[in-house]
């Protein structure tokens, strides 16, 4: 395992599920971190916490990825101490709506292309020129089993998905003759605001996603990532699908306790 105390590490979507999670992983390596998302006071109280409980040292800002201006603002606008990121973590994501292609809102299908795939590609392009002209530098990519494995009724953000999955090997390929690494963790089931999101606040509908399945929880994804980002120089973990036993598929799942055996 190799340390990754006092690196530089960017979160995207860190107020609150998979990239909060992840901001509490890497503070505990000894990470200094660059968080940032739309809900600003979320940040804030993340970033107090951080700094009480593992004396972190935090910059938060507020940023809306799919706003391409907003996203070269606010990176070139970095304090100077922060603008040499080791590692990037594009966590940024959604899903929005579960019907069938012919009856989905394109407003929804527009804010998850713009969210999953363009605000990823925003972030990435404005970061990874810095990391290719000092030799070092990781991309760990959030995805999903859906980029592997479509389901009915998520076609749009399963495209998206896929999309996530082929930009992160192409972009391995861009950079197969620096230091670079680039990876990509890809959950299935996990209970976050995910589901919630997605049904537009219905709580009802989105706790019925989770009901009796031992799904994963946020820091089991983070633990994946801090995995990825902890190997040695000449390890790059590509790619982590991690799923509950629970589920096997995007959409094969058993609800109810597992069988223990006679």
């Amino acid at each position: 395992m190799a340390s990754i105390k006092d690196r530089i590490v960017l979160i995207t979507g860190a107020s609150s599920g998979i990239g909060r999670a992840c901001a509490e992983a890497f503070a505990a390596e000894g990470c200094k971190l660059l968080l940032c998302a739309r809900r600003e006071d979320r940040l804030e109280d993340l970033a107090r916490t951080l700094r009480e409980t593992h004396g972190t040292t935090v910059h938060t800002f507020s940023l809306d990825v799919r706003d391409r201006s907003a996203v070269v603002k606010a990176l070139d606008a970095l304090p100077d101490a922060w603008k040499t990121i080791d590692i990037l973590i594009n966590n940024a994501g959604l899903a929005r709506g579960l019907e069938k292609l012919h009856e989905g809102l394109v407003e929804d299908w527009e804010e998850m292309i713009d969210t999953n795939v363009k605000g990823l590609l925003y972030v990435t392009r404005q970061m990874l020129p810095g990391m290719v002209a000092r030799g070092s530098g990781h991309v760990i990519n959030i995805g999903s089993i859906a980029g592997h494995d479509p389901y009915p009724r998520g076609a749009v953000y399963n495209a998206t998905k896929f999309a996530v999955d082929a930009i992160t090997r192409a972009m391995r390929m861009d950079l197969v003759d620096t230091p670079l690494r680039v990876s990509t963790v890809d959950p299935g089931l996990v209970e976050t605001e995910f589901s919630l999101v997605r049904f537009h606040g219905d709580r009802e509908r989105a706790d019925g996603v989770y009901e009796n399945i031992d799904v994963c929880t946020p820091a089991d994804i983070a633990d994946a990532v801090v995995y990825c980002a902890t190997r040695p120089p000449h390890v790059s973990i590509n790619e982590i699908i991690i799923m509950p036993t629970a589920q096997a598929s995007s959409i094969v799942k058993h609800v109810g306790p597992l069988k223990r055996g006679e």
